[in-house]
């Protein structure tokens, strides 16, 4: 394997990499089986990491609550910042009918669509705790704060006793009721150690967190003197627990291993049929080269088009809202765009972690596309690389967004170019032999705006 220079080797690095190599596609067989093993290792390898890193922000959240300390809380909250770096890569995953979100057939059963428990968002945390309202007064009615049954705002909802704030608690509250009715995962983790952000609120005197670079402040007494201290902890501990717990369902789909019987352990499996390798009774679970290319590709393009560019970047820089940015609690959106953005490239690339893992798609382009493509990429890093620096000397994400910052203009060439890179996986496909069109890759229910 050849090293060559990952795109972020600094938060604030414009990786803009002169890229050789395009060439015609080699024989579509023989490209298609190589692209797919390279999707697969490298889905493999980041999934690993994001398992390895839910673990180290587990075990120093379980240092906090057992010792809560001004010191202890901010190395869970590094833990947490670190652990969001690798999983940011493993969100291209997404929307392509594998083990993180499919919700068809055996890939359901065997790994259970797990992306809503581990990474939902926006979320409504007045649901999981207090936030401070209109008036400057403490919200009530909470998760945290209630005992006995508690049922979720939402027509559909039903109640959930919370005496023990467990495992099975949170996961049974999660998306209860409605999808901002989030209790698990990475964003109600958030939520529990910075609190709330009053950067954005209009209505609210800012007497809390004062500053541009500065984000929630939640209060250490939270987790010490006041009355409900030991809920929270509990609650952090089981929402820990249990994001390691759904990363290594996901880790195991992509392992090298596959089990013997695919009904009864999912080990490997998602892998195989990807790669056709099952046999026996487990055979039929095989996906078609075709399918499985065609779904990766469509799924790239939604992702960077729909979920990125459009959920994530355009509704919060024209609302404007930083309620409606990715991780509005720790201030970490900037990372969040560019791990995201990131997860793309080392599938286009076939990359990870500066690391050529063989055949990609982008290999299989016209030296006339690939050069295309390449000039997008260098015009998309430099405005990501422009949001993480200023990021982290002069202002968050959400001030870079408000309409009387030059920022933001910036912001919103960056959401049209990222949309352009989603409409260029059309393109893509068309050279390693597969046929997309513009709705394909683009999320029929994304936000308009």
């Amino acid at each position: 394997m050849k090293l060559i220079t990952p795109l972020f080797v600094s938060l604030s690095l414009a990786a803009v990499i002169s890229l050789t190599g395009c060439a015609n596609p080699s024989t579509p067989t023989t490209h298609k089986s190589s692209v797919l093993v390279t999707y697969a290792d490298i889905a493999n390898l980041n999934y690993s990491d994001a398992l390895k890193d839910a673990k180290i922000l587990q075990k120093e959240v379980m240092n906090f609550t057992q010792n809560p300390t001004l010191e202890t809380l901010a190395i869970a909250k590094a833990a947490w910042i670190n652990s969001r770096e690798s999983y940011g890569q493993t969100e291209i995953f997404r929307l392509s009918n594998g083990p993180i979100d499919s919700e068809e057939g055996w890939i359901v059963k065997a790994y259970g669509a797990l992306e809503g428990q581990i990474n939902a968002w926006p979320l409504d945390e007045n649901m999981i705790d207090y936030t401070i309202n209109a008036k400057g007064k403490r919200t009530s009615g909470n998760i945290i704060d209630s005992k006995g049954k508690f049922s979720p705002v939402g027509e559909e909802s039903h109640a959930v006793n919370v005496d023990n704030i467990t495992v099975d608690t949170i996961t049974a509250l999660n998306e209860n009721g409605g999808e901002a009715n989030v209790a698990t995962g990475y964003h109600a983790i958030e939520f529990l150690l910075w609190g709330q952000d009053q950067d954005y609120s209009n209505f609210i005197k800012d007497d809390i967190t004062k500053g541009a670079l500065v984000a929630g402040q939640r209060p250490l007494s939270d987790f010490t003197t006041d009355k409900n201290a030991k809920r929270r902890k509990a609650y952090l501990n089981a929402s820990t627990k249990k994001i390691v717990g759904d990363l290594q369902i996901v880790a195991k789909a992509w392992s090298k291993n596959t089990s013997s019987d695919c009904s009864t352990n999912a080990t490997g499996c998602y892998r195989a049929a990807l790669l056709g390798t099952l046999t026996g009774k487990d055979a039929s679970k095989n996906i078609k080269k075709e399918t499985a290319m065609k779904t990766i590709f469509a799924g790239m393009g939604v992702f960077i088009k729909s979920e990125l560019a459009n959920e994530r970047i355009a509704v919060a820089v024209l609302t404007p809202s930083e309620e409606d940015e990715h991780s509005c609690f720790s201030d970490n959106t900037h990372r969040d765009i560019a791990t995201n953005y990131q997860g793309f490239k080392n599938i286009l690339m076939g990359t990870y972690k500066g690391i050529d893992y063989g055949k990609a798609p982008i290999d299989a382009m016209s030296k006339k596309d690939g050069d295309k493509i390449l000039s997008l990429i260098s015009k998309i890093e430099e405005k990501i690389a422009s949001i993480n620096s200023l990021a982290q000397t002069s202002r968050h994400f959400d001030r870079q967004i408000q309409p009387d910052d030059s920022q933001s203009k910036v912001i919103v060439k960056l959401k049209n170019e990222l949309r352009k890179l989603g409409d260029q996986m059309v393109i893509i496909a068309k050279a390693n032999g597969i046929n997309l069109t513009i709705e394909e890759v683009t999320d029929a229910d994304e936000t308009k705006i």
